[in-house]
């Protein structure tokens, strides 16, 4: 068997070492910054003087290289001789890239952004999504590694969970997605567009009153933290929301294929119906059964409007 097949490092959450299905314990603490700093390019050379950096921040000694030296030696006592080369420039951890956790996230996401068809993606999103176990680094003491690495790592786990959060909502699956949208707007109470989302899946599930007492509770927070109000997009929602009464909560028809591709970042707000169905010329109380505006932000294209129609029985 392939020896760099066997090491495993997981980084999103506590640190986990595994050889095979044996776990490695390391208990010392720049042996774990160093290990993490390695498996972040798994398969590639990192310079000693980026090493240095992780071990010992923007101050590090004189005689980095030396003590870099010193610590390699020690894991590879506790991985395996061959588990760290010695490069010209540097060390390299040999091992599968798909077996270090940030690096198989990383490539899924990408998998996912260029996957043809809703399905494929979400099947990607949802196994990087299933990786992720708590902050990144949660137990390495590194704060260079820290400041470098997991800002870029949350951003990228919660535009996947906004991406997941837009395919829900374009299928119909409004519920779905409330209670992780809950837990995460109480996480990042200024992150907006997760805000957004929840409003929108609140509102068709006909949370509407639910939706309204969480905008008012955005909109004090933002006040009282930035001063600030919340964002147009964020206002129009609300008022669409606060005009139109209790929401129903049918599912949506299904989207064709060829427009899941446009659904984008903010999928699904809701407008008054009475009042886009004058702008489409339809026959309310006949014909119209739902209405949702979906910016094309993937494009960089101002929203556009899509009416769904339905003939009554």
């Amino acid at each position: 068997m392939d020896d760099r097949r066997e090491l495993a490092v997981s980084l999103l959450g506590p640190l986990e070492v595994r050889r095979g299905r044996t776990p490695v314990g390391l208990t010392a603490g720049r042996l774990r910054t160093l290990l993490a700093a390695l498996a972040l390019s798994a398969g590639d050379t990192v310079s000693v003087k980026r090493l240095a950096l992780a071990l010992w921040g923007e101050d590090f000694p004189a005689n980095a290289r030396r003590g870099v030296h010193t610590y390699v030696a020690r894991l590879r006592r506790v991985l395996g001789p061959d588990a760290v080369r010695t490069m010209p420039d540097g060390y390299r951890l040999d091992a599968d890239p798909d077996r270090i956790d940030v690096l198989r996230f990383r490539r899924l996401l990408a998998e996912a952004g260029r996957a043809r068809g809703a399905a494929a993606e979400r099947a990607a999103l949802e196994e990087a999504l299933a990786l992720w176990r708590g902050p990144p680094f949660e137990d390495v003491d590194s704060d260079w590694l820290c400041a470098s690495e997991s800002a870029c790592l949350l951003e990228s786990y919660l535009g996947a969970v906004e991406r997941r959060t837009d395919l829900d909502l374009a299928e119909g699956r409004h519920g779905e997605p409330v209670a992780e949208l809950m837990e995460l707007t109480a996480r990042h109470p200024l992150r907006e567009s997760l805000w957004g989302r929840l409003l929108v899946a609140l509102g068709r599930c006909g949370r509407q009153a639910e939706a309204l007492a969480h905008y008012e509770r955005l909109r004090r927070h933002l006040v009282e933290e930035l001063g600030t109000e919340p964002s147009a997009e964020l206002r129009h929602l609300y008022d669409s929301l606060l005009h139109l009464g209790t929401l129903p909560g049918h599912q949506a028809p299904a989207v064709p294929e060829r427009a899941r591709r446009r659904v984008a970042v903010f999928a699904g707000h809701v407008v008054d119906l009475a009042r886009a169905g004058g702008l489409a010329g339809a026959d309310v109380g006949e014909r119209f059964a739902g209405v949702c505006v979906v910016p094309d932000a993937a494009e960089g294209k101002r929203p556009f409007l899509a009416v769904f129609w339905k003939h009554r029985q």
